[in-house]
């Protein structure tokens, strides 16, 4: 009995002890603006830049088949009216069999620009979270948050990581077929 008084006391004391030993120690602070990161790093405009350079052969095609259809519907509300009926009738079956086609590819191209630009936006955030990381650590930060609802310019460590990513901006990666 004597034995887990003497157990609790010590567990008392230490609890009473901790918070006292933990006030002394000053906790070093940083925020980072996430969004900001995102869209102000190289990382990201290189990210953008491939995206762009892996759909624009799809998306020249695209706009070059649309144009093609408009000019096939103008050229068939032009001279609709003198066609034979079954000449007017094929015209207007293709054009709707080219108009769903495009549609149909115009889709396909969405998702797949879709599909690429999260894969981008997931390798931007892992890139940029490790960046957080690697200078909240090599400066001693104890706690590092993202987006807070206030926090003063003392705190904020953005530009920081910013200048991090700056100076380590890696080559755009390779586009997928």
């Amino acid at each position: 009995m004597r034995i887990k008084f003497v157990t609790l006391a010590l567990l008392v004391s230490a609890a009473v002890a901790l918070p006292v030993g933990a006030a002394n120690a000053q906790a070093k602070i940083g925020v980072v603006n996430v969004a900001r990161l995102l869209q102000e790093a190289p990382q990201a405009q290189a990210a953008s830049q491939a995206l762009e350079n892996e759909f624009a052969a799809r998306r020249r095609d695209l706009e070059n088949q649309q144009k093609d259809l408009k000019a096939r519907e103008d050229k068939l509300a032009k001279d609709g009216a003198v066609m034979a009926e079954a000449e007017r009738r094929n015209a207007e079956k293709a054009l709707r069999d080219g108009q769903r086609e495009l549609a149909r590819k115009q889709n396909e191209f969405l998702e797949d620009l879709n599909v690429r630009r999260n894969e981008a936006l997931g390798q931007l955030q892992r890139t940029v979270l490790q960046e957080v990381q690697t200078y909240a650590r090599s400066a001693g930060f104890d706690v590092v948050v993202a987006d807070a609802l206030y926090a003063s310019q003392s705190v904020d460590i953005t530009s920081q990581v910013l200048a991090a990513l700056q100076a380590r901006k890696a080559p755009a990666p390779a586009a997928k077929p």
